[in-house]
């Protein structure tokens, strides 16, 4: 298994974009690490019939059931919200899912007040888990691996961290749903969606609030991170909305470097993957994360700002040097 610093050494840093406090920085791959994707997205076999997620033995909160009837694998993405079945859910790590076996997924809820079937199947939603609220589970479940072996976050936490940026937000829900938050901006969200575009050979890319830096999500191929995209920005535009009423400037290209280096220098360990590979967790400087092997190469990397303090306005501000150089981390 490589490291991470010789992964992230291969990239280069694209041209940084900014709108409404959240800026951009895109994460280019020289080659891809695979000619084409051996693997199908979850949104894209559930259209083709070719995947279920349902409730495991009637509905338990923290698993569900995944059944990939396809000849391919199928990739589940850390943060995918699942809507439907008894209550809505988000996807606590990455997963490769085999081809044609039914596996057990370990999921978070969002929505804490309904316990009842609303359908049969889980559908994909448009957006993942809001990046902030992807940090703290991260960190949890990465405990969690640690302590028990098991891959569960602190529930009660997913559920309160939801509940208080409902308030914040004004996007109350019968049903305290994390969707509801989407919901209720999501003119404003699509706006973010309209001011950003893929590049060509972007394989990932790394977020900044008001300056701070968030996060970063790495894929092994561009036409992964191109599908990809849209619900990445929506994941870090509600924090951005979030906190509009801090400075909306521009991230330095610094913030970036800074927070790539503690991603590709994080302490690590790993297991085995729930589904195909190994589940890498990363932890270190203020970062948490956690990445996929298989297939030997690194599927997917996310990492996140850890600090003490993410509230708005917390900036981060040295200086970079040209994105057209590649950089070694």
């Amino acid at each position: 298994m490589n490291t991470l610093q010789k992964e992230f050494s291969r990239l280069e840093l694209g041209e940084p974009a900014h709108f409404r406090g959240l800026t951009l920085l895109p994460l280019l791959r020289e080659e891809p690490s695979a000619p084409e994707p051996d693997y199908l997205l979850l949104e894209e076999a559930i259209g083709l019939g070719v995947a279920r997620v349902t409730e495991l033995n009637g509905g338990t909160v923290p698993e569900l059931r995944f059944e990939n009837m396809a000849d391919r694998p199928v990739l589940l993405l850390d943060g995918e919200e699942l809507i439907g079945a008894k209550q809505n859910r988000v996807l606590n790590l990455t997963i490769l899912a085999p081809a044609r076996q039914s596996i057990v997924i370990p999921v978070s809820c969002v929505e804490a007040g309904r316990w009842n079937m609303t359908s049969p199947d889980f559908q994909p939603a448009e957006h993942l888990m809001y990046s902030r609220a992807r940090a703290a589970r991260s960190e949890q479940v990465t405990e969690s691996m640690r302590t028990t072996g098991t891959r569960r976050s602190d529930q009660s936490a997913v559920w309160e961290e939801i509940a208080a940026k409902a308030c914040r937000m004004e996007a109350a829900s019968p049903t305290q749903a994390m969707s509801a938050l989407f919901e209720r901006h999501a003119i404003s969200v699509e706006e973010f969606v309209r001011a950003f575009t893929w590049r060509e050979r972007q394989a990932g890319v790394a977020f900044a609030v008001n300056g701070q830096p968030s996060g970063l999500d790495l894929f092994d191929h561009p036409s992964t991170m191109r599908c990809l995209f849209p619900k990445l920005v929506r994941s870090y535009a509600l924090d951005a909305l979030d906190a509009s009423g801090a400075r909306n400037e521009p991230a330095d290209r610094a913030v970036f470097s800074e927070l790539l280096a503690r991603a590709s220098t994080a302490t690590t360990f790993a297991q085995p993957a729930v589904g195909l590979g190994k589940d890498v967790r990363l932890s270190g400087a203020s970062l948490s994360g956690a990445a996929l092997w298989a297939e030997d190469r690194y599927i997917h990397v996310c990492a996140f700002n850890a600090d003490g303090d993410r509230s708005a306005g917390a900036s981060l501000r040295t200086r970079m040097t040209r994105p057209s150089h590649r950089r070694s981390f």
